[in-house]
């Protein structure tokens, strides 16, 4: 019996790192949604937004096989004062976040939209990780910034590299703040009647 396929609707290696971490044979199909905020749109329902539109729009691009398939999408917001910061500009924009962050408590919400490719059902999730910085120098913030690393990160920082040494305390899912917490998957498919072991170390017969 094959497995189904798992897809990631997301371009983030992290997000696929993490699935092939549990054993999860998963492929990536980014999605092409242009990711913009609302006014007044509350972080978690940015995310929960972005997350649902990014999954439908890679489902209705998916080419059925032998095997259904369950697609996953997620998006994450680092979120200060109630204001959703992401992926920074440039190097000058990295550093004023990460001045805005520093000794101060922010929230990492991750919103995930779970399809079965079989009947189409789907179901919206959210996650919300408290992260604690510490109060670094801003010399700290220079030779962080110049490796490079904040780029292409919501908050400018990758709390799984050398950002972790700006962190004090992290309350909650650690892997959330990674970009995926995987440790709630199983709950999730289960929601849509989906096993977590049908998924783990899959090899087609």
């Amino acid at each position: 019996m094959r497995s189904p396929r798992f897809i990631l609707a997301s371009a983030s290696p992290r997000r696929l790192e993490l699935l092939r971490r549990l054993g999860i044979r998963a492929e990536a199909l980014p999605s092409s949604v242009v990711e913009l905020e609302r006014p007044d749109e509350p972080a978690v329902d940015f995310v929960s937004r972005l997350a649902e539109e990014k999954g439908r729009d890679v489902a209705a691009r998916v080419v059925h096989g032998p095997a259904p398939y369950v697609l996953l999408a997620a998006d994450t917001a680092v979120v200060l004062d109630g204001r959703a910061m992401g992926k920074p500009r440039d190097a000058d924009d990295a550093r004023a976040m990460l001045r805005d962050l520093r000794g101060r408590e922010h929230e990492v919400i991750t919103g995930v939209f779970v399809l079965r490719g079989d009947d189409g059902r789907g179901a919206s999730f959210h996650e919300t990780t408290r992260v604690r910085f510490r109060d670094y120098p801003d010399s700290t913030i220079e030779g962080y910034v110049a490796t490079g690393e904040p780029m292409d990160k919501a908050g400018a920082y990758g709390i799984q590299g050398a950002g972790a040494a700006l962190a004090e305390e992290v309350h909650g899912s650690f892997f959330n703040v990674v970009g995926l917490p995987i440790e709630r998957l199983a709950g999730w498919l289960a929601r849509l009647d989906l096993r977590l072991d049908d998924l783990l170390f899959a090899v087609d017969e």
